[in-house]
């Protein structure tokens, strides 16, 4: 393999920012880009540290730019590209179903039939998601079957398929990933953890979809970077790697472990309120086979990643208590 160089697309969602800070502390070089100009630093790790200008930043919208892409590639030849671009909420992809196709499967399949055409593209890593699967009993492997259940999820199917025929036809060198839900220092404030953290800080009480019944993997997002990168490296390709920890807590169960740090009581710190349409019961990732094929195993524990992420809200308190918490859709 020659020396990796790395171009990560979805730059600015927290896994993709995550995922760039990780692999530029690991010595690598990397453009980051997203549609979107770089956010505000609390949600940008990379900006933490110095690495030494080994990190560079480019917007580009896989919508729109691709003839940039193209030639982005073609100049710097990059090996190894992580694609985190994608809409990816669930509940509001019911409203704009057609926004999350255009992106997860137009747009997505347009990319793939660029890259295709780059033969010293090494590896590439389509970040997907577990939503594939439906609500799950038991845990499942990476050859479950797939039965989505919004429009999110179908979306991401689509798009995971339409690489399968890829793999096959060209030998297009895909490596999927289907992690857990991730969480850590940089979140998006829309998302249950920094949510709860902000509400108990501002003394604002929080709504929680269906009282919190579902049951989740929970995962620093630090942990996931690791597992990416050893997959990126060397997964095999034209496989999946589920990547999880072996402990399942219901939401509401996170919820208390948060509001019990912050000193809060739950009664009186959320308010129950429906559940979401088509949410799913609980995804149970099975990780054996990243673990026993790539000897990577998860680190930070549940309470010490919340307890990581209660810092980094103290630290930009006075900006994230002054931001919108509501997601926002961008077509």
């Amino acid at each position: 393999m020659t020396n990796p160089r790395f171009l990560v697309l979805g730059s600015n969602s927290f896994s993709g920012a995550t995922f760039v800070d990780f692999i530029a502390g690991q010595g690598y070089e990397v453009l980051a880009t997203s549609r979107s100009p770089e956010p505000h630093d609390a949600f940008l790790p990379y900006k933490w540290r110095d690495h030494e200008g080994r990190v560079r930043f480019e917007t580009l919208d896989l919508n729109h730019d691709l003839d940039k892409l193209d030639a982005l590639m073609k100049a710097e030849r990059f090996t190894h590209v992580v694609n985190f671009a994608a809409q990816s909420m669930v509940g509001q992809s019911w409203i704009n179903p057609d926004h999350w196709m255009m992106t997860n499967v137009v747009s997505t399949v347009r990319l793939h039939d660029r890259l295709r055409a780059h033969d010293f593209m090494e590896r590439y890593v389509h970040v997907t998601t577990p939503e594939v699967y439906g609500s799950t009993e038991g845990w499942v492997k990476e050859d479950a079957p797939f039965n989505p259940s919004t429009p999110y999820a179908v979306s991401r199917a689509a798009g995971d398929m339409s690489l399968r025929t890829y793999f096959a036809n060209y030998g297009f060198p895909v490596l999927y990933t289907r992690a857990a839900n991730v969480y850590g220092p940089g979140q998006q404030l829309y998302r249950i953890i920094p949510r709860t953290i902000l509400s108990a800080m501002a003394g604002k009480r929080l709504t929680l979809d269906g009282g919190g019944k579902s049951v989740r993997s929970f995962i620093d997002m630090t942990d996931v970077s690791g597992a990416t990168l050893k997959i990126a490296l060397s997964g095999q390709v034209g496989e999946c790697y589920h990547i999880s920890t072996d402990r399942m807590v219901s939401i509401r169960d996170l919820v208390e472990m948060i509001l019990e740090k912050l000193g809060k009581d739950f009664d009186s710190s959320v308010t129950v309120g429906p559940e979401r349409a088509g949410k799913d019961t609980a995804y149970m990732l099975d990780s054996g086979k990243l673990r026993a094929e790539l000897g990577w195993a998860d680190k930070i524990s549940l309470e010490q990643g919340v307890a990581d992420t209660i810092a980094w809200a103290r630290r930009f308190e006075s900006d994230l208590l002054s931001m919108t918490w509501d997601y926002v859709h961008k077509p």
